[in-house]
């Protein structure tokens, strides 16, 4: 599938307690990060010469980023590609389900990620709002799902918006 966007990436939503109490595991990046610094993103990165495909990439990076490793993971689906109109990337995400976040020891890399976060996806959903929002000092109107004081927006908020659609 198509998408604007000069630099492959791949993301990893982790979904957790389906059917009966499903949620996503985020990871909030670190405040000093060069790029996307303090925002809540699902785990996941550039793609590297030694992965196989994108699908592999999302896996990598969620285990470098959280620790999950990639054996925990049933892979169930990708959404269609979701470009960041700052940095050019191309981010292809992939659905994969997990056990319930207590249950996998999750550990933050603390070169990357500030924390890992879990949200029920009721609690994303009746967290949604369109706002405005100031970015590098240029105003967007976006999606935005706000949980617990932590602000989901941008191609994150736009890749969740696509699987909450999908999951009706």
């Amino acid at each position: 599938m198509e998408a604007r966007g000069g630099t492959d990436a791949a993301v990893l939503l982790p979904l957790h307690g389906w059917p009966e109490e499903p949620g996503l595991i985020f990871t909030e990046r670190r405040a000093d990060m060069r790029r996307h610094a303090g925002e809540i993103s699902f785990p996941g990165g550039r793609r590297d010469d030694t992965d196989a495909d994108l699908m592999a990439t999302a896996l990598r990076e969620a285990q470098e980023e959280i620790g999950l490793d990639p054996d925990q993971v049933e892979l169930c689906g990708a959404l269609p590609p979701a470009a960041t109109f700052v940095t050019g990337y191309r981010i292809h995400p992939y659905v994969g389900l997990v056990a319930d976040p207590k249950e996998l020891d999750l550990q933050p890399n603390p070169a990357e990620v500030e924390t890992v976060l879990a949200f029920s996806l009721e609690g994303l959903q009746s967290g949604y709002e369109m706002r405005r929002l100031v970015r590098r000092g240029v105003p967007i109107h976006t999606p935005t799902y706000e949980v617990d004081g932590h602000l989901i927006w941008g191609a994150t908020a736009r890749i969740l918006g696509d699987l909450l659609d999908r999951l009706g």
